[in-house]
């Protein structure tokens, strides 16, 4: 689900955290390494994020949060910040291009650029913490 998350509501929290979960206490922070990607530079959108990126004339940028069952992507136009909610069951992550990663969710991606090795290291923990987290498929039963 594509939120404004600008301003402190706290049903709007409450319907992030049923969604994705808690953020991760200090601790496990520590453990993971970090939870959050670097800045990473957006190359392409589907047509409702696209809609509210053009409206500034920032460059697009993004970043990505992981939580307990999902990640927040997040990004600002216009002085407002704008999140991206995806659970782990809904998200598809693709390697595309040369160094182009494409996060999904239904109707919603965003593919991001990843020059960097930190971008790389970002996406390889998050491919990982998401297999670890996943519910038992059928084939391993």
């Amino acid at each position: 689900m594509l939120l404004n998350v600008s301003y402190k509501n706290p049903k709007l929290t409450q319907r992030i955290d049923t969604e994705v979960g808690k953020p991760f206490p200090l601790k496990e922070r520590w453990a993971l390494g970090g939870i959050g990607s670097p800045k990473l530079v957006i190359t392409e959108t589907s047509l409702e994020i696209r809609n509210l990126l053009i409206l500034d004339n920032n460059r697009d940028t993004c970043n990505v949060e992981m939580r307990p069952k999902g990640i927040i992507v997040r990004f600002r136009s216009l002085l407002e910040t704008y999140a991206l909610i995806i659970p782990y069951y809904k998200l598809t992550i693709y390697k595309g291009d040369l160094a182009i990663y494409s996060i999904y969710r239904d109707n919603h991606f965003i593919k991001v650029m990843a020059d960097t090795k930190a971008v790389q290291k970002f996406f390889k923990k998050l491919l990982n913490h998401k297999a670890n987290n996943a519910p038992t498929s059928i084939e391993d039963l």
